[in-house]
């Protein structure tokens, strides 16, 4: 079956942070498929996932805290300027986001962090930055059992003070 059980936090690529509710049996034709029910904060959305499908669908418990550490010295680096063009660059970003990585999105809030905040950032910078912050801040509130706007905080302090 499954490593994951009821009532833990996981980390869908596509989706971040969410709380497996239950364990679904479902009678599909002659088959019967076990569905884990995770239900997501934002977008307040609720996925069934075939319990088979865990592995290739990129389900992951939380980080633990030497992965967290990791993530917040990535956070503490001075990012290097890119010169790539800014649609190539939103999708590498992107594609980091859905990746389901902690290390990938605090690659992304290291590079689209400005000093000065919103007003220096395009519209889609601000987005993108905003979704990697939330998935961040998520997934850290929990593993250090903060509340996220403490997460976003001392994240943002760590950006700071690169």
């Amino acid at each position: 079956m499954s490593t994951f059980e009821v009532g833990s936090w996981v980390v869908y690529p596509a989706h971040g942070v969410g709380k497996i509710e239950k364990i679904e049996h479902i009678d599909v034709g002659e088959n019967s498929v076990d569905f884990l029910v995770i239900a997501f904060a934002k977008p307040d959305l609720i996925l069934k996932l075939p319990v088979d499908k865990c592995q290739t669908s990129g389900l992951r418990p939380l980080v633990d805290e030497v992965t967290l550490d990791k993530a917040m010295e990535i956070l503490s680096h001075k990012s290097k300027k890119r010169k790539s063009m800014w649609s190539k660059r939103a999708q590498e970003y992107t594609n980091k986001i859905n990746s389901g990585s902690l290390l990938d999105l605090a690659q992304v809030l290291r590079e689209l962090y400005k000093v000065g905040g919103d007003v220096m950032q395009s519209f889609s910078e601000r987005q993108i930055y905003h979704q990697a912050m939330d998935r961040l801040a998520k997934e850290m509130s929990l593993v250090k059992s903060t509340t996220e706007e403490e997460a976003i905080r001392e994240v943002e302090t760590i950006l700071q003070a690169a």
